[in-house]
């Protein structure tokens, strides 16, 4: 190891195992290694199978300075053929139960090869906030921590306040008819800068009947834990979230918001790390040339997320509205979006989209959203979708199920006005007149107007100067460097 690479800090950054939170703090991990970091990334093991299997098995080989490392999920091996997200609760307890020892050993493997002179000396850990036992462990070996959000700051100040929802009465649900006989529309506006919020409108977790609910108890002791970390790293901007991230920065002031991810890394020459990814799921290629064949801002981009399940009815119900609307889109079905296995369209379906449809299994979402061709994206509302629409000005049609997606989804059509929802039980006709109001109506029109502004602000917040620039310069000093 030379005398550079020695005095290098070195970074341990630790995602909870999902896609949807990978791929956030991945970005982060590319920004610090720009910064002069080396990094070590934390995969569990089944996900460094499921990615190997879909990027090739030297999609991790290349940086001297940018390593890839494992610990065990302690999950059994009950996934079908290890190409589907795992259970929620079995992962959560996991993560509460059997996470800490695996990597402490993992620490103390990087503290040997430290001293042999292989890699510089862990000096700042960076973790999902989900990951709880990295608090523990950094405070035994005196390390600073970083805890990064992948949600909003506004689904995030919702967590923060689960416990006093509790403490209020106001959850869990009596019973089930609370879901429907217009409870969840009982105001929580007491909730520091959440003006109009309605039980509904925050993370779904709460919508349970039992009081040991696992995820419930899992996100309030998450919140709890929050308390004990350096700082709170957040994927979000101010002009997104001013009144929440006010509030929030009067509990936290250690709080730093570097968003939009996305438009940062858009704005760093990267090239070296242009290999790098963190997609789970094969990527199709055939999208591109597809994309090229069609008229700018025509396409409909349809893509429900990493762990969206839908019934095989749901699904008919968006293909028809999809072929209905006489639309070109390009529709991302994952091998596990549909309950009970694959779902074959039928071939009426498929003769009546040939020429302006193409269904892919996975894609590279950024690149896509970004392409001159897409006009309108069909989502569900993940906040990692949300800010990539938002960085690649596109406007949304949004079906939100569940966790961040209903907060998402009320800020996307009710407060920033980019975005149209659309019913949870949609009927293709819905669907049809919904797609066809993004793509040519007076309001999809307003809405292109509104996200183009979003963006261009996202732009100025990451620049050189910016205030989303301006933080993540503090963090890096303020907290990473700290024992340097």
């Amino acid at each position: 190891m030379s005398n550079s690479t020695e005095r290098k800090p070195h970074a341990l950054l630790t995602p909870y195992p999902l896609q949807g939170h990978i791929n956030p703090l991945f970005r982060l991990a590319k920004l610090l290694h720009l910064r002069g970091f080396h990094i070590t990334f934390v995969h569990t093991e089944y996900n460094i199978k499921r990615l190997l299997n879909s990027r090739g098995p030297k999609a991790l080989d290349g940086l001297q300075d940018f390593h890839f490392e494992t610990i065990p999920d302690s999950l059994p091996p009950t996934y079908g053929d290890g190409d589907v997200t795992e259970d929620a609760v079995s992962l959560a307890k996991s993560v509460r139960e059997k996470m800490l020892v695996p990597f402490r050993d993992l620490l103390a493997r990087l503290q040997d090869s430290s001293t042999a002179g292989l890699v510089p000396p862990v000096t700042c850990l960076v973790s999902d906030c989900s990951m709880l036992f990295t608090i523990q462990a950094a405070e035994e070996l005196s390390l600073p921590i970083a805890l990064f959000s992948p949600v909003s700051a506004c689904a995030l100040m919702s967590i923060l306040h689960y416990r006093s929802l509790f403490d209020k009465g106001l959850i869990p649900l009596k019973d089930k008819s609370y879901l429907t006989n217009g409870y969840l529309d009982t105001k929580v506006d007491w909730i520091p800068g959440m003006k109009n919020f309605k039980l509904k409108d925050l993370p779904t977790f709460i919508r349970t009947t039992d009081p040991n609910d696992f995820l419930l108890k899992f996100l309030i002791e998450e919140g709890d834990n929050m308390q004990r970390s350096s700082a709170i790293i957040l994927n979000t901007f101010a002009e997104l979230e001013s009144d929440v991230l006010n509030a929030l920065t009067s509990m936290f002031p250690s709080l730093y918001p570097i968003g939009p991810l996305p438009s940062f890394l858009n704005q760093s020459p990267q090239n070296h790390l242009a290999s790098l990814g963190s997609n789970l799921w094969k990527e199709d290629t055939e999208y591109l040339e597809w994309l090229k064949s069609k008229e700018p801002k025509s396409v409909v981009y349809v893509n429900f997320g990493s762990i969206t399940v839908m019934s095989p009815e749901q699904l008919l119900e968006f293909a028809w509205g999809l072929a209905n609307s006489k639309r070109p889109f390009l529709w991302i079905i994952r091998p596990d979006l549909v309950v009970g296995g694959s779902m074959i369209l039928s071939s009426e379906f498929v003769n009546e989209t040939l020429d302006r449809g193409l269904i892919a299994s996975w894609c590279p979402q950024e690149e896509v959203l970004n392409h001159p061709s897409i006009g309108g994206f069909l989502t569900h509302c993940g906040w990692n979708s949300t800010i990539e629409g938002i960085c690649a000005g596109v406007p949304m049609l949004c079906w939100p199920l569940f966790a961040d997606q209903p907060t998402n989804c009320r800020h996307i059509c009710k407060e920033w006005g980019i975005g149209i929802e659309i019913n949870t039980n949609a009927k293709r006709e819905e669907v049809e007149k919904q797609v066809n109001e993004l793509m040519e109506g007076e309001k999809g029109k307003k809405m292109r107007q509104k996200v183009m502004e979003l963006k261009k602000k996202a732009e100025e917040g990451t620049k050189l100067g910016g205030l989303s620039h301006i933080n993540l310069d503090k963090v890096i000093w303020e907290v990473l460097l700290k024992k340097n």
